[in-house]
């Protein structure tokens, strides 16, 4: 199952039984995330100009499900005594869908988008799905992540921006719709003209930017696998989804990313303000 995609270069995971269920109960499920995941692609820009979060083409990803109806549902469950509410808990989950199973009813599918993250994030989702596979909501929980190879290799990656895009400076930076704050371009400055070992402008900042933006503490492969062997939303059905490396894409004419480097200015603006 999902052959397309580890074809592709994905990373896909099955556990407690969950391909076994999609393929005997949920086989169009299948289907439509290959659809959306192999037609998804991120430009380099988008991940500069965004400054590390959520990039236009993971937002395009989102659109591309809610498109085959996967909608944000929030789940209620309410405990009653005596017809009487006493407590309810409610979980919110971004991309829900429910198909009819072959031999009648309906079953409901679950999925999380965790582009980047705090890891802790991962513990939210696992659990939630725990507690609504137990309680009957859902069959199986997705989560689409940071492969592997992805995650490893954004220095790589932005490192490539720098040199197809011949950045040499911050003036240079700004044409693609990132402005360091102060504290950022203090730590840029530091490395490059500390007395040992200096680092070139460009180095500097891959360093900083990747370690900041892409750390080991949000969310990628590594930490959801780590939690998932630990037993982490055990024993919900589940499938995790890792993007490859291959999803990002450089060569995009500048006058075309105009639009998503003018967004991201407006963006960062808005949460200046707002700050």
């Amino acid at each position: 199952m999902f052959e397309k995609l580890a074809t592709a270069g994905f990373q896909v995971e099955f556990h407690s039984h969950a391909e076994a269920i999609l393929a005997g109960d949920f086989p169009s499920v299948e289907q439509e995330l290959e659809e959306v995941l192999l037609g998804a692609t991120i430009p380099v820009e988008e991940i500069i100009a965004g400054g590390g979060g959520e990039a236009k083409g993971t937002q395009r990803l989102r659109r591309g499900l809610q498109a085959k109806d996967w909608a944000t549902v929030t789940f209620v469950v309410e405990k009653r005594i005596n017809d009487v509410p006493r407590e309810a808990v409610s979980h919110k989950m971004d991309h829900v869908k429910g198909f009819d199973l072959p031999h009648g009813g309906v079953g409901t599918i679950a999925m999380e988008i965790e582009w980047n993250n705090k890891d802790p994030f991962y513990d939210r989702d696992l659990e939630n799905f725990k507690r609504l596979h137990a309680d009957g909501a859902i069959s199986v929980g997705i989560i689409v992540t940071r492969g592997r190879a992805l995650h490893d290799r954004m220095p790589e990656l932005v490192g490539r921006f720098f040199d197809e895009r011949q950045i040499q400076s911050f003036d240079d930076l700004l044409r693609w719709g990132y402005d360091p704050t102060s504290k950022q371009r203090k730590a840029i400055m530091k490395r490059i003209e500390r007395t040992k070992n200096p680092l070139t402008f460009r180095e500097a900042f891959v360093s900083k930017f990747v370690s900041d933006k892409f750390g080991e503490a949000t969310t990628h492969w590594r930490k959801l696998e780590d939690r998932v062997h630990r037993g982490v939303g055990n024993p919900c059905p589940l499938v995790l989804i890792g993007l490859p490396d291959t999803i990002v894409t450089f060569g995009e004419r500048e006058e075309e990313l105009r639009t998503i480097i003018d967004e991201a200015q407006s963006e960062a603006a808005a949460e200046s303000e707002a700050i």
